[in-house]
């Protein structure tokens, strides 16, 4: 047992295989490359006696380093042209607030005064107040119009304005048509006729219905304005074609003068330009109130009822029916005597 706890390389004839000098060579080689290399890079040991290889990139062994960017990202930031255009919103908000209050002051201090005064003074026509004539009526499209109607009264106030404007130079041009040609004096004294008796016509049977329909949702109201614009447009029609002798500036009668003399003519095609001009414009707003009425809830039935309760509320037909039983029951006392 002896001999197998004896070191077999002990002894003097075997010698240690880590001491052949193959085995020494490598070692110290391996040994001297490990003592230089650095595990954080990616560069590998170099054994000693080697050139280090130069064919790659440098690598850096500076440590990283994380480098905030210049500029946040560019949904953190309102662009510039943005944050204007919603600063110009914020001021038309801002301003049209201010005159919705303004407007909401003039009207609480008009109210006050019409309560102190006992009544609203007509202001229309708006007439200087030296003259012995004053106005006749109130209007006011702010105050007594609601605001949901109240751009659509506007439009048919200057409707009238325009019918006004075209009947005056429908008179212009039929006054010209009787300077070249005598023999339309009827034309002329007509158009006169027709600017003064249309003009306060127009206003008083069409236009004032409309202002008091939208103003207490009257149904018997909206029933005179459409029966008397219909006649209007029929009106408007006629004034369009331009017959000869009706005193209108019509296509006929233009044409009629251009072969009398060609300004005059031109005058004339240009007022029945506005006559067809204002029948278009007509149809349209008809159509347009005639939507309106049907969504206010306004009937036939409901017109009816209005008219009674207006005719039978009425003092002087209360006086008329009042004296009329009077009289009648005098008559039938007296028959009985």
């Amino acid at each position: 047992m002896s001999d197998f706890d004896s070191n077999p390389f002990a002894g003097p004839e075997l010698n240690s295989p880590f001491q052949d000098p193959s085995v020494t060579k490598v070692r110290q080689t391996t040994a001297a490359g490990l003592e230089e290399y650095n595990p954080f890079t990616d560069a590998k040991p170099t054994p000693a006696g080697t050139a280090p290889r130069t064919t790659g990139p440098a690598v850096s062994t500076q440590p990283a380093i994380m480098k905030p960017s210049d500029e946040p990202p560019a949904y953190s930031q309102p662009q510039g042209q943005e944050a204007t255009r919603a600063a110009a919103e914020l001021l038309r908000r801002q301003e049209e607030l201010e005159r919705k209050a303004a407007e909401l002051d003039r009207r609480e201090r008009e109210m006050q005064t019409l309560s102190a005064s006992g009544g609203r003074k007509n202001n229309w026509p708006p007439l200087p107040e030296n003259l012995p004539v004053a106005p006749c009526f109130y209007h006011d499209i702010s105050v007594d119009i609601p605001v949901e109607f109240q751009k659509i009264v506007k439009i048919m106030y200057y409707l009238w304005m325009f019918h006004t404007g075209t009947l005056l130079a429908n008179l212009i041009a039929c006054l010209s048509w009787f300077c070249v040609d005598a023999t339309h004096g009827v034309d002329f004294g007509l158009s006169i006729l027709w600017f003064l008796l249309f003009t306060p016509c127009s206003f008083v049977c069409w236009y004032r219905p409309l202002y008091g329909a939208f103003r207490s949702d009257s149904s018997f109201r909206f029933f005179v304005f459409f029966f008397v614009y219909v006649c209007q447009f029929g009106i408007y029609v006629i004034q369009c074609i331009g017959i000869s002798g009706w005193g209108a500036s019509g296509w006929i009668s233009a044409l009629m003068g251009l072969n009398t003399s060609i300004p005059v003519g031109i005058i004339m095609i240009l007022v029945a330009a506005l006559f067809t001009s204002l029948a278009v414009m007509s149809l349209i707003m008809f159509k347009k109130i005639h939507a309106l009425y049907r969504t206010t809830g306004a009937s036939f039935e409901k017109a009816q009822q209005e008219f009674a309760t207006g005719v039978m509320s009425n003092k002087t037909v209360q006086t008329a029916a009042a004296t009329a039983a009077t009289t009648a029951a005098q008559g039938a006392f007296k028959e009985q005597i």
